[in-house]
């Protein structure tokens, strides 16, 4: 047998070009127009189809490792009509005779979207069978057509269909059932357009420490120690267990495109109502009573050489613009901190309704992104709006000149009107948050963010910004109390190491730390209690992502708020994590 095998693969199709059939998973019908004429004793189509009758038939070739291929029959696949279009192939090929014979005579190969054959890769007896299935649907298509055939071609398919009867039963069998469960699929099927995603958290987390206390009115309101030093309060060191779930629904209409609804719900708790500063909020938290919420809507779309975005709920800077920080951005399996995850001068801000845009070019070395995001974009109320209200816009241009560096260049304007001003994002002190009391504030942001992939273990990244804070109104008109003008510099960094793969494929090590938004400069009215930060708050953040399982993912690990509120006077404060998280 294994001698009849190898004599036929030379005379006929080939090993190769058998398996190549099969890993593509689809046959294209073949224009005779462009077919060869048969050299030699022909046969006659009633005669050939009675020597091939007696065989299992199959409409489609399965094979066991291209199932996704099956779903993807005919998306970018094309008829070869000549061996010359397979740019891997040349005619010093042991099996190109047998290959050309395919593709000139019978019209029996299609190429991979590159035009390559790939006719090195490793076979089994299902593909040959799958492979020999589909070419002996070809003939017996053409039979039927009248195209002549050669005899000698025919007794060999005949021979080799005999060999390979129980493998070609098998899949006939494979066929009939897979048939049956598409069917299935597709009778119950939730949607022909939409999926499901679901992510659910489990975290347990604890803070300890004092209570942070904020030091633009220390002067004021609190009273000193014997010792000189503000009276403080020990954090009550509660554990708490609490959850988050996300549904996401990802709609597609014609491939390139998505439409997201999420819906969301969650009791993770806000660490500042507990220690006095946003400095240690959770990179997750959802502190909403396990209500149900429309979180997401937004809608994603192709134009040309452009992508576009518009939203209407929860459109953010940073799905549009490139944050960076790969193994920490996310908030279900990135880090723990809320800083952390990304430049709060950045990808923060007033957001939420909107629209932006990309465009690559030069091989998608450089791209350009733009946004304009409102807060309030779908209220009428005095004040708010798509462009009365607080908003941000700006731009991006990322450069990715190798596979492993990728540099991007950011500039954000946000207004924040005098009720929701907050231009450390939550991020920093409340002198940073908030420099002119509740004066309505310009925030211009300028920075850079990179990734460097420093080996198959590795990984560095990097961000900085500045921004200038300008007040824009009367703090109080009675009073007369001007402070159009006055101005804020603000800073912010952050470094994280991370090392992939430790002590399983899949885990992430990351350590990291930065200086959290900071009121360097501060300009004031005579008589403000307002300061700039006495001190630097910075955070360090340690965290390891082990994968349990195919969608769980475990991720302990703590962080520790040094200086917190921008005062040393404030004890150093620690959060320690347990995140479980639950992807389907």
């Amino acid at each position: 047998m294994r001698k009849l095998f190898f004599q036929c693969l030379k005379m006929t199709s080939g090993l190769a070009a058998l398996s190549m059939i099969a890993a593509q998973s689809a046959i294209a019908a073949p224009d005779e127009s462009q077919l060869n004429q048969p050299q030699g004793e022909t046969i006659s189509p009633e005669e050939a189809l009675g020597v091939l009758q007696n065989r299992p038939t199959l409409k489609t070739p399965l094979n066991r490792d291209t199932s996704k291929q099956f779903r993807d029959t005919g998306s970018g696949m094309s008829q070869v009509t000549s061996i010359s279009e397979l740019r891997d192939v040349s005619p010093t090929d042991w099996a190109y005779e047998a290959l050309r014979s395919l593709v000139e005579r019978y019209g029996c190969i299609v190429g991979y979207p590159d035009r390559t054959f790939r006719g090195n890769r490793a076979t089994s007896r299902w593909e040959f069978a799958a492979g020999l299935n589909a070419c002996l649907n070809t003939i017996e298509r053409l039979l039927q057509e009248n195209v002549a055939v050669l005899r000698e071609d025919i007794e060999k398919l005949k021979r080799l269909a005999q060999e390979f009867e129980q493998e070609l039963m098998a899949l006939k069998a494979r066929v009939d059932n897979l048939e049956s469960r598409v069917s299935f699929l597709e009778d119950h099927q939730f949607s022909t357009t939409t999926k499901l995603k679901g992510e659910v958290l489990f975290t347990f987390s604890s803070a300890s420490g004092e209570r942070a206390i904020d030091s633009r009115q220390r002067d004021a309101i609190f009273n000193f120690g014997a010792d000189g030093r503000r009276a403080t309060r020990r954090i009550d060191d509660n554990a708490t267990f609490a959850f988050r779930t996300r549904l996401n629904f990802d709609s597609s209409f014609y491939g390139k495109d998505r439409l997201r609804v999420r819906v969301q719900t969650g009791t993770i708790p806000r660490w500042d109502r507990a220690t006095g500063t946003t400095m240690a909020r959770l990179g997750h938290d959802a502190s909403n009573d396990a209500d149900v919420e429309l979180n997401d809507v937004y809608y994603r779309f192709p134009i040309g050489k452009f992508r576009g975005w518009v939203g209407t709920n929860a459109l953010d800077i940073d799905n549009i613009f490139d944050v960076g920080n790969p193994f920490l951005a996310s908030s279900g399996s990135g880090a723990l901190s809320r800083f952390i995850r990304r430049n709060p001068l950045l990808f923060r801000g007033p957001e939420g309704i909107g629209a932006g845009a990309e465009y690559k070019f030069w091989d998608d070395v450089f791209v350009v992104r733009g946004l304009y995001l409102a807060d309030n974009g779908n209220s009428p109320d005095l004040g708010e709006g798509l462009f009365n209200g607080s908003y941000s816009t700006g731009g991006q241009l990322s450069i990715y000149p190798t596979d492993s560096l990728d540099i991007s260049f950011t500039y954000v304007f946000s207004h924040f009107t005098e009720d929701d001003v907050n231009t450390s994002s939550s991020n920093g002190s409340r002198v940073a948050s908030d420099p002119f009391f509740d004066v309505a504030t310009n925030r211009d942001s300028y920075g850079i963010t990179g990734d460097w992939r420093i080996n198959d273990t590795f990984h560095l990244y990097a961000t900085g910004a500045y921004a200038l804070a300008r007040a824009q109104g009367v703090a109080n008109p009675a009073n007369g109390e001007d402070r159009r003008g006055l101005g804020a510099d603000l800073w912010t960094w952050t470094a994280i190491l991370s090392a992939v793969d430790i002590f399983k494929e899949g885990a992430v090590f990351s350590v990291g730390g930065g200086q959290y938004v900071t009121a360097e400069r501060v300009e004031t009215l005579p008589g403000d209690l307002q300061s700039i930060d006495r001190d630097t708050p910075y955070i360090i953040e340690a965290q390891y992502k082990y994968p349990l399982a195919d969608g769980i993912l475990l991720t302990p690990g703590f962080y520790t708020v040094i200086n917190p509120e921008g005062d040393e006077d404030n004890n150093t404060i620690w959060v320690g994590v347990l995140r479980t998280t639950f992807k389907f």
